[in-house]
């Protein structure tokens, strides 16, 4: 086998053998083939695609270069949650603690921001003290003790994707559908959760621009997860539109507690309590209801011994970015689009995300948004508050945001769509 003959194989929209796979993410693994190889062969399963023979054996040998977890010591049954992404998207925050208020353990690997859309690791890392690396001694520790655990994913569990993850944030190749379904289910798989809920994102700021490539990705997803043996359900929702009125590290952390406290925007919430209802529906916990766990206060002691557990510090101020723009409403009316994806390339140029996978993040920095679409707004009222510790990265954020919202006169009628679009099981 050599790398060159595998890349060709793809590039000419040829099928991969399961011996060209297992030796390709077994020799990445060990460095026999570099990233500039990797990366070609990424480009070209994005332009020519894989079919299911090929995804299954791909995400069979992403777990085989690793350890499996086991988590049947934990006093309760577990359940999961995956987001492909998103803007705002801050729903694993208040999840994980409240799905263990109600009764499940929730072990969550996350991640580190993709592109455009952010990462729950990078959020949780602008909360003094928090660290993301825990051993797999501390993270049943943690889960035992505290229900909710959100951490990275050991060296150990799918090093094939570690590697594979970081070099598709840079080389313009996130968005492949079977990159994606095998990049997440290989870690949720080899992590051992007794159940997953996917959370699979649709719109302008998610990688899934339109209904049936959402479909066509979820149902991959519960299909590769069902075949090893793990429940698993798919949820469409909305990315249109920003989640909530903030977009980046600390501002989506800030967010989340408002959330843990019983307030917080509404669609954070209802999207939170519904994929609390089908993790804990999947994990086989009955009579739990997460809405009144966020009203009682429950998740939010969760959440504070969680952070402890991980060496943060729930009650110290969270960062905030040293300069602050203000882009104002140009005319009076009702706000019917607010583009997602302009939002998030907006967050993610003013350093809420990287550019090169070696880059490090700003934990203040980000988008807030004053208003959401159906919103009537005035003339010359704040409409978004840019963030940043390096105003010199105004004028490129500025221009993501170039055409990337409407407003209408005021009596327009304005229907919002569902935050759930859709479910697969």
């Amino acid at each position: 086998m050599d790398a060159i003959s595998v890349i060709r194989t793809k590039r000419d929209r040829g099928e991969l053998s399961p011996e060209q796979i297992d030796w390709v993410i077994d020799a990445y693994t060990r460095g026999e083939v570099a990233d500039e190889q990797m990366s070609a062969l990424a480009m070209a399963i994005l332009l020519n695609g894989m079919n299911r023979t090929e995804i299954a054996r791909w995400t069979a040998a992403m777990i085989a270069s690793g350890e499996r977890m086991d988590f049947s010591s934990l006093s309760r049954p577990t359940a999961d949650k995956h987001s492909t992404g998103g803007v705002g998207d801050k729903i694993t925050l208040p999840l994980a603690p409240l799905v263990a208020a109600c009764g499940a353990a929730v072990p969550q690997l996350s991640g580190r921001g993709l592109g455009h859309t952010g990462g729950t690791l990078d959020k949780l890392e602008s909360i003094p003290g928090w660290r993301a690396l825990l051993s797999n001694e501390e993270m049943l520790h943690v889960l035992e003790t505290t229900g909710a655990v959100i951490c990275a994913a050991g060296d150990g569990l799918a090093p094939a994707d570690k590697k594979l993850y970081a070099l598709r944030d840079v080389t313009g190749t996130v968005e492949a559908i079977p990159l994606i379904a095998s990049s997440i289910m290989s870690k949720k798989i080899a992590e051992g959760t007794g159940s997953l809920v996917l959370d699979v994102k649709v719109g302008s700021g998610a990688f899934m621009k339109n209904i049936a490539d959402a479909r066509e990705l979820a149902s991959t997803m519960v299909g590769l997860g069902t075949d090893h043996g793990v429940k698993t359900v798919a949820l469409l929702t909305d990315m249109s539109t920003p989640l909530g009125l903030t977009a980046g590290n600390a501002l989506e952390v800030r967010e989340s507690v408002e959330v843990l406290a019983g307030g917080g925007p509404a669609d954070v919430v209802e999207l939170t309590i519904a994929l609390a209802r089908e993790m804990l529906d999947a994990a086989g916990v009955k009579d739990a209801d997460p809405a009144k766990a966020l009203a009682d206060g429950s998740a939010m002691d969760v959440w504070r011994r969680m952070i402890a557990a991980q060496g943060g510090d729930p009650d110290a101020p969270l960062p905030v970015a040293r300069e602050q723009h203000v882009v104002t409403a140009p005319s009076s009316g009702v706000l019917t689009r607010l583009d997602a994806y302009g939002v998030g390339v907006a967050a993610w140029r003013l350093g809420a995300g990287r550019a090169r996978k070696e880059d490090p993040v700003q934990a203040g920095a980000g988008v807030e948004l004053h208003a959401k679409p159906g919103d009537t707004v005035t003339a010359g009222q704040p409409l978004l508050t840019l963030h940043t510790d390096t105003p010199e990265k105004f004028d490129y954020a500025l221009k993501s945001l170039e055409g990337a919202y409407d407003i209408a006169a005021e009596g327009t009628a304005y229907e919002p769509a569902p935050v759930v679009l859709g479910r697969i099981a």
